[in-house]
């Protein structure tokens, strides 16, 4: 069975950095795509940065380039997610996805496994 288990998150001030961890057991991360994705209280799951199988092209939410960097480990089964000056619109709780057909999509429904997420909180 595939499980995708998030960690990093927390309580954070504003400017701070994270870097968030998607550990993938049941089958190996290499040739499928993974991303990250992210929800507030009473919003809609949002997109945040997607990397496909090979590594070589990567999907970035436009309001979130240039703070946010997504990565993977295939030789670890994990990907990570490195954010950078945070601020308290980036409180939500993060979801790692992953996609068996190697994409790096920004629909939600590309997506087979999901994480539980972690709680990121940033205080001003």
């Amino acid at each position: 069975q595939v499980h995708l288990k998030e960690s990093g998150g927390g309580l954070v001030q504003a400017g701070s950095s994270l870097r968030l961890s998607c550990a993938v057991s049941g089958r190996p991360l290499a040739g499928a795509g993974a991303g990250w994705f992210r929800q507030s209280p009473g919003k809609e799951r949002d997109f945040v940065a997607a990397i496909n199988s090979r590594a070589d092209d990567i999907n970035i939410a436009r309001h979130l380039r240039g703070r946010v960097t997504i990565s993977r480990d295939d030789t670890e089964n994990m990907v990570s997610l490195q954010m950078n000056n945070l601020t308290p619109e980036d409180t939500a709780v993060y979801y790692c996805a992953m996609d068996s057909f190697g994409g790096r999509a920004r629909l939600s429904n590309r997506y087979d496994y999901w994480g539980q997420g972690t709680q990121v909180t940033v205080s001003s």
